[in-house]
């Protein structure tokens, strides 16, 4: 059996990451200038990379972060638009998806809730050689990475603690299970 096809998205109005079912990451970016049609952009895109994937069955997933606390002002507002849109298409296309506190993804990663963008970058590279081209597919990668783990196809071992930390996020039930 193959394993399962998880799409990780670090959802940004300004800067999305995204990583793809086979690992490799992009980075969505959209000019202010353009205002709410970033929006369009951004649902599109995540789109086309479900698509790409041909996304669809129970197996699938896709892996969000929570938007970060303490976010005040525009920016919050910015980011549970966002969220909003991809979600509502994710839910259009019955696709299932997960949502991980910033936290959990830090300690997931790192073993340290306090782990800042080079931990994260500095805990992939250890791992397994990976650099990436921003902060925003290194998360996007650290998504795809959990949901895997939370699947039971782990790309590689974490320590015991770290991979405990994935009950903390809100993973969907899967098709067919009323509970």
């Amino acid at each position: 059996m193959s394993a399962p096809r998880v799409l990780g998205l670090d959802l940004s109005i300004t800067a999305t990451g995204i990583c793809l079912p086979d690992g490799t990451t992009r980075t969505i970016k959209t000019n202010p200038k353009d205002g709410d049609r970033r929006l369009q952009q951004i649902v599109s895109e995540v789109g086309i990379a479900l698509d790409e994937h041909e996304f669809g069955d129970a197996s699938d997933l896709v892996v969000m972060e929570e938007a970060p606390p303490g976010l005040k002002g525009p920016a919050i507002k910015a980011i549970h638009m966002v969220h909003g849109a991809v979600r509502l298409r994710l839910l259009d296309f019955d696709t299932p998806y997960a949502v991980i506190n910033p936290t959990v993804l830090k300690t997931y990663a790192t073993g340290s809730t306090s782990a800042d963008k080079t931990a994260m970058a500095m805990a992939a590279y250890k791992r397994t050689g990976r650099e990436f081209g921003d902060d925003n597919q290194c998360d996007a990668w650290w998504l795809r990475v959990a949901g895997l783990d939370w699947l039971g196809s782990p790309e590689f071992s974490l320590p015991v603690a770290q991979r405990d930390r994935l009950a903390k996020a809100t993973w969907p039930v899967p098709k067919g299970n009323p509970s």
